[in-house]
């Protein structure tokens, strides 16, 4: 490893990708875990990808799958964003990272304790601050959105996605039974309402906005009823399924203020 702290991050999804970005920019080497099959729905910016084709980009950042903590070790001091199979995130005993971030976004929390690094930071509700981790950010849309909290919970999940171009949950694309999904369509692609963008099993996913495909789920996975298969942006701009959004960015931040403020400034050995 580098003389750059080590950022531990538990999951590999767009938020989780998003924190990557800039704790990878302010000079952290990362490390991140994910589990056998990922389900990121916007796979082009989600370092999850890794897990399926070995190597993802987003935004000129790469992402490589390690074999295990090891290589995870060696990669992330080569300034590559290091992805290991690891759902028990049994690794973070080896690495000793600086800093740990559960972002699983599981709503709950799966086992993440203070004890795990001596910067524990959890993204949205199911965490306790000053209990759970030493702090939490918010996740929610709106005004507080990538706020930290030191003392106390983020805001409780209400099940409905937050507004993007006036639309919310309507979306958000949902499995239509059980099955194996497969794609029609690619992420990137302009979509009408009724428009088929996939089918589960032989049941159609249809597209429920007019808008860009900004998220699909990668074929041959397997989804239960209601499963998120898709996400519609109504702002209908490509070009923003190949950069991490707003929310993931503004999360990203409030994970790094408070990585600086849990770590007393950080101080690299080399420039980021």
């Amino acid at each position: 490893m580098s003389a750059r702290p080590l950022a531990f991050i538990k999951g590999a999804g767009d938020l989780a990708t998003g924190v990557a970005l800039r704790l990878w920019r302010a000079g952290f080497a990362v490390v991140m875990t994910e589990i056998e099959q990922p389900t990121p729905v916007r796979r082009t910016v989600s370092f999850a990808e890794a897990v399926y084709d070995g190597e993802a980009q987003v935004e000129g950042v790469t992402a490589v799958l390690a074999e295990d903590a090891t290589e995870a070790a060696r990669l992330a001091g080569q300034r590559v964003v290091a992805v290991v199979v690891d759902p028990e995130a049994a690794s973070r005993e080896g690495l000793k990272p600086q800093l740990v971030v559960d972002a699983i976004i599981a709503k709950r929390n799966v086992g993440t304790t203070m004890q795990d690094a001596p910067a524990v930071v959890a993204l949205g509700p199911g965490f306790y601050a000053g209990r759970d981790c030493h702090a939490v950010v918010e996740t929610m849309r709106g005004h507080t959105l990538g706020r930290v909290i030191w003392q106390g919970e983020a805001i409780p999940n209400t099940g409905i996605p937050g507004e993007i171009g006036g639309k919310g949950a309507e979306r958000v694309l949902r499995a239509p039974g059980a099955g194996v999904f497969r794609a029609t369509a690619q992420i990137g692609d302009v979509v009408s309402a009724g428009q088929i963008v996939g089918y589960v099993g032989d049941l159609p996913l249809v597209s429920t906005l007019d808008g860009v495909l900004r998220g699909l789920l990668r074929s041959g996975l397997e989804v239960t009823h209601g499963f998120k298969t898709g996400d519609v942006d109504p702002r209908a701009v490509p070009e923003h399924c190949l950069t991490a959004s707003d929310k993931a960015l503004a999360v990203g931040g409030g994970v790094l203020e408070a990585a600086c403020a849990l770590l007393g400034g950080v101080h690299f050995g080399e420039q980021a």
